[in-house]
């Protein structure tokens, strides 16, 4: 048995609506199919694959998230797991929003690697890494 890949990461939230607009609206990950699981959520993707599991917790019904996947709260930060990161492209469009919106990020540039970086935290607490060709690096920081 082996490894093959990451396939996708989940998150636990009580504030379902914002998570799901921050990835969809900021990252512009794609809202898909998702099976008829007995609790609330929304499966992100990014082409065909989804990436991002969304879980909503519903306080008012919560046997079947505890069914199905345990008896667990909805967390914030990332814990031991320090950030998610992905290959990305459209760093000005990125940076103009983030600005726009006035939601904090943190840039760097990894000459070593040829990358231009953004860190921005979720409404959970999760830090997002998106790491695009240094080709992509806005000319102030150059």
């Amino acid at each position: 048995m082996g490894l093959l890949s990451l396939d996708h990461y989940s998150i636990r939230t009580a504030d379902l609506e914002t998570t799901r607009r921050f990835y969809v609206e900021l990252l512009s990950l794609d809202e898909g199919e998702r099976p008829p699981f007995p609790f609330p959520g929304h499966w992100l993707y990014v082409g065909t694959h989804p990436v991002v599991h969304l879980i909503g917790i519903n306080p008012d019904d919560p046997e079947g998230l505890q069914d199905y996947l345990g008896d667990r709260e909805a967390q914030s930060g990332t814990g031991a797991l320090d950030h998610i990161a992905f290959k990305a492209s459209g760093a000005t469009s990125l940076r103009d929003t983030l600005r726009q919106r006035g939601i904090p990020y943190r840039e760097r540039r990894v000459p070593s690697l040829g990358l231009y970086q953004l860190f921005v935290t979720d409404p959970n607490g999760i830090v997002i890494e998106l790491n695009y060709d240094a080709d992509e690096t806005p000319a102030d920081l150059l």
